[in-house]
């Protein structure tokens, strides 16, 4: 057979595999996760995508509330939506909410505190028009918003509020790191992505949606060409009607790891987080944040110094650590998710940013 042969062969038996079992594989990440059992659920490129699916459902859902049909419609005279986000919202999620012409700029912004947590106490005056966007593991320090707090006012008022859970999701996984998770499974929506924590390719998003009826509304075309079965229907789910079995990766993972090898995995992760801000902090640099989860964020200094020293330690190639603006400071982001990293790894990174640290404040 030849190697394109071979290559069609192994795609078909993988989509295959997935979909003949696919019920049960959304069962899986549902019981993962936590989530209720009515959940829809699609495959999306990553967490924008995922952001906006999920917030193109909200959208949908709050308008149709007030009689106006936002998929039929449009925005054009419709209702007012407010959209409330943390002082330390990821990108992506403002990237989704432009697209959905929900705006960047006219968010309602709560202040964030020193770990960069929504801070409950200043949320503003919520209605059954309001979208309260919180996150589940901070792309700089891995902290949570106050879901427990922040959830019960949003069913209160109607509101919907949707988890940006990139990578903290995978919390749930883990016994001893769930509690990070406390009141977030009260939410109407999550996004999560798998290229960091579960070390799948890129193009690798889900998008999660209490009520499946809201995903469907917001996602389903139908044409007299697209024939609809008694089997779910992926195009329903999710923004494209054409697409790979993006599931695949995500399934062959889980599959590999089970459930206990991926609570492993991750709680390694979190163990070796926390041995790298003890190395930094007793080598006499500040550890920014309060490691709960794999981020760390490192100051040696000022930010010239900072940016030296990240360069060097770039170039030095025993490890990557990048640079990030937090809270109007320079820092170093330290992010430990590669499933084959061990406390020697650790040990031999700390090594060497230690000895770049100290030569560049020599010059």
């Amino acid at each position: 057979m030849s190697r394109g042969g071979l290559r069609h062969t192994l795609r078909r038996f993988r989509v295959v595999a997935l979909y003949r079992g696919q019920k049960t594989f959304l069962d899986w990440l549902r019981e993962i996760f936590g989530l209720p059992v009515s959940c829809g659920a699609g495959f999306v490129t990553g967490a924008t995508m995922a952001n906006f699916t999920c917030l193109a459902a909200a959208r949908g859902a709050l308008l149709r509330r007030t009689g106006w049909n936002a998929e039929e419609r449009g925005l054009f005279g419709a209702p007012e939506l407010k959209v409330i986000v943390g002082g330390d919202v990821h990108v992506s999620l403002l990237n989704a909410l432009s697209m959905l012409g929900l705006g960047r700029s006219r968010v309602t912004i709560v202040p964030a505190d020193n770990q960069g947590r929504m801070r409950a106490d200043l949320l503003p005056i919520l209605d059954d028009r309001t979208i309260v966007c919180i996150q589940a593991g901070n792309v700089n320090t891995g902290a949570f918003d106050p879901a427990a707090k922040i959830c019960p006012r949003g069913w209160e008022a109607g509101a919907w509020v949707h988890v940006d859970g990139a990578f903290g999701l995978w919390a749930a996984a883990v016994p001893q790191r769930a509690h990070l998770l406390s009141g977030f499974f009260e939410a109407d929506s999550w996004a999560t992505d798998c290229h960091k924590w579960l070390n799948v390719p890129y193009d690798s998003g889900m998008a999660f949606v209490r009520e499946a009826e809201h995903l469907r509304n917001a996602m389903t075309i139908s044409a007299g060409y697209l024939p609809v079965g008694d089997t779910r229907e992926p195009g329903q789910y999710t923004p494209e009607a054409s697409k790979r079995a993006r599931g695949v990766e995500i399934w062959a993972a889980l599959k590999s790891l089970g459930r206990s090898g991926l609570a492993d995995m991750v709680e390694r992760h979190c163990r070796l987080a926390t041995r790298f801000a003890e190395g930094v902090s007793r080598s006499g640099y500040a550890v920014l944040n309060d490691v709960v989860l794999n981020q760390v964020l490192v100051s040696f200094g000022d930010a010239a110094l900072n940016k030296r020293i990240i360069a060097e330690i770039q170039k030095d190639g025993t490890c990557w650590c990048g640079g990030t603006d937090w809270q109007g400071s320079t820092a170093m982001r330290i992010s430990v998710s590669c499933w084959a990293t061990t406390k020697e790894d650790i040990d031999g990174s700390l090594a060497a940013i230690i000895r770049i640290a100290k030569n560049a404040a020599s010059i």
